[in-house]
């Protein structure tokens, strides 16, 4: 624990696993992790792109402005993996996805990940 010296209480502090909602305990936590990547890759190609106003980016992808708004703010709880990826597609990127064995030293089930290359 760390004490601040303008706080009086103590303040907790540990790694992270490499996933906040994980740490957090949010169950699908690996899907969260996930569909935040690609929103921000998404954000990232947008402001590339220099489409500075949100129905510029909403055009480009074939949806309304408040649907753009809410991938700007990572609030992402009413799209799917499969809309993000569809937006993705929309932005000239290709997607793929790799299915492999987990590495048999690994005791828990197979894990979901997202990687750019």
């Amino acid at each position: 624990m760390i004490k601040s010296q303008n706080q009086a209480e103590s303040i907790e502090i540990m790694e992270s696993s490499g996933n906040v909602f994980q740490d957090l305990s949010i169950p699908n936590a690996e899907e969260y992790l996930a569909k935040a990547e690609l929103a921000r890759r998404i954000n990232a190609i947008i402001d590339g792109l220099g489409l500075k106003k949100q129905i510029d980016a909403a055009k480009r992808l074939g949806i309304d402005q408040p649907k753009i708004s809410a991938i700007r703010r990572g609030q992402l709880t009413g799209f799917s993996l499969e809309r993000l990826i569809s937006y993705l597609n929309k932005l000239d990127q290709d997607v793929e996805i790799i299915v492999k064995a987990k590495p048999p030293l690994r005791k828990n089930h197979g894990h979901l990940q997202v990687a750019f290359g």
